[in-house]
Order: C-alpha cells, then structure tokens, then sequence
C-alpha cells in the first residue's frame, strides 16, 4: 500500500478550546470525529497544504505555529502519515463546507469523542502542554514547597513528583500536600512511586523510572489517568508505546551539569527517535523552557526539566 500523507491541524483558539470535525458517514471512517485537515498534493509543503485544506473545508484562514507530532498508521485498507501541527484560527467562523459537523472542544473533553486510531496519539499531544518540570525532593519539605511554588507562579501546569530516599508513608504524606497546592493553580501532578500506590488516585497519574517500565508487560492503570515513562534508548522509547504509555521522556539531550561525562544524545538522534513511535516525547537534559522551538523543530512534546525550571 501507497503511504496516504496528510496535513492535519489542531486549531485553537484564545479561550483554549480546540477545533474538531465529524467525517461524513459516507467517506472512510464515517461517522468519527478527527482533527481536519487533509492530504498533499504534488509539489505542496505541509504547511501549504494545511492552509489549503482548511479554507476549502472550513472557510477560515489559519497560522500554522508549529509541529506537533507525526503519526504513522496502517489501516486495513491504507496506510497514513499524519503530520500535525499547531494552528491558530486568524479569520472566520468554521463552517463545515463538505457537509461536515463541526465544533469547539475543551482539550479536557476530547475523551469524550470517537476518534479513528490513528488520531488517539493526537487527542494526547493536545491535551499535554508544552513544559513538564520535574520536583524533586531535597530532604527539606520548605525548600520543596518553595520550588513547587516558584514553578506554579511561572505557569508550569504539569509536574513530576519523585523523592526516592523517601518510605512510602513520608512520600504519600508530601505528595499531597503537592498535589494540594498545585490544585490551587490547576495544574497537574505526576507521581514517580509504585503503580499499587493508593495515593495514586488523587494524582493526574504515573510516571515511570526506566527500569519500571522495562519490567511491565501491559499498561498499569487505566485509561482516565496519565501514564508517563522515562527513557534514554530506542528500545525504552519502544517500550513505553508498546505498553500503552501516554507520553514519554527522552534524554539526555545535551550534557547536563549533573552528568557532566555523560554525551547527550544530539538534535539528529533525538528527531529520530520521536519519528520512529507514535506518542509525545518530551526531550529532558541541559535545556531551558526557552528551547521548546527547537524541540518542536524535531519533532517533540516540549521541554521537560529540573534546574531550567528554576533559574
């Protein structure tokens, strides 16, 4: 089979709500929603085709901004490369000119919507944003809530939360009060500790070490919450999609002053790697929330850290 390319965008606009189409019942996958756009024509770039395809269908002009993902997908009658992008909705009220229904959606609410397969990873990259901090615990629980504060002040909206040297009890007793805190700011907590872990249910989900995920043979939790993993090869990277995992970390990217001896892996090998799976990959290591242009130019989520958070 012929690889079908195909421009898609995921149009947005300032309150944060994104834009979705219901296919026609008649075409391929009838009847389920999709981020509109459409295919390439000959000698056409992404982003020309992607102006194209949503004047034609939806009547407004757009700004492409960025790359979000690529998504590979075989179906039983084709294979497809979705290209995605961010957009921002410049003129015109979307109206569906082939028929099609339209409407405005919460990025929260996507979940609720029947998506083809191939849009799923999609649904995931527009939900997560574009920074993921990492809190560490430093045996001192103000320094601690002092950082995390320094992060929800800055906008961070999803954070990471691991303590290692701490037993179950001093870990669940901290995440809670982080968890707490940053409810006040609406942002979301990712938990480092045990799948089994109880205080799991009040958490946006999972994160796992890199050895926890090499051990799994299926998805730890369910679907409604998050899972992240945490990776440093292709074979984790790998790994983490086939488990089910919603989102992941690549890394080191650049050397970082904590592994001063330890080689980043590069821009090239990084772009690599998030080209080969079909999920968001954060890139970690030596960078700087000021980076995420560079780490979307390669085909990643964003940036996560743990120093650049808190310069």
């Amino acid at each position: 089979m012929n690889q079908l390319h195909v421009a898609v965008g995921v149009i947005g606009r300032p309150d944060g709500c994104v834009l979705i189409a219901r296919r026609p019942a008649h075409t391929h996958l009838g009847g389920y929603w999709e981020f509109p756009g459409g295919k390439l024509e000959p000698g056409e770039t992404v982003v020309q085709a992607l102006e194209r395809e949503l004047r034609e269908e939806l009547a407004i002009t757009v700004e492409p901004l960025h790359p979000l993902i690529r998504i590979r997908h075989t179906y039983p009658d084709r294979r497809v490369l979705l290209d995605v992008w961010r957009v921002n909705c410049l003129s015109g009220e979307p109206v569906g000119l082939q028929g099609q229904a339209v409407c405005w959606v919460s990025p929260d609410h996507l979940t609720d919507y029947c998506f083809p397969a191939a849009n799923r990873p999609i649904v995931t990259a527009s939900r997560l944003p574009a920074c993921y901090a990492i809190l560490d615990h430093d045996g001192s629980r103000d320094g601690l809530m002092q950082r995390l504060d320094h992060l929800l002040d800055s906008g961070i909206h999803l954070i990471q939360f691991r303590a290692k040297p701490l037993d179950l009890h001093q870990y669940n007793t901290l995440a809670a009060a982080v968890i707490d805190r940053a409810a006040v700011y609406r942002a979301r907590v990712m938990l480092n500790t045990a799948p089994d872990n109880p205080v799991l249910h009040r958490a946006a989900g999972l994160h796992l070490t890199a050895s926890r995920l090499m051990s799994l043979t299926t998805r730890p939790l369910p679907q409604a919450a998050w899972l992240g993993a945490s990776c440093h090869n292709m074979k984790e990277l790998c790994q983490a999609e086939r488990i089910g995992a919603d989102f992941a970390l690549l890394s080191p990217v650049l050397p970082t002053p904590s592994h001063p001896d330890q080689p980043g892996l590069g821009w090239d090998a990084f772009a690599k790697a998030v080209d080969t799976v079909n999920l968001p990959v954060y890139a970690l290591g030596g960078l700087h929330p000021t980076d995420s242009q560079t780490v979307w130019e390669h085909g990643g989520q964003g940036v996560a850290g743990i120093r650049g958070f808190l310069a």
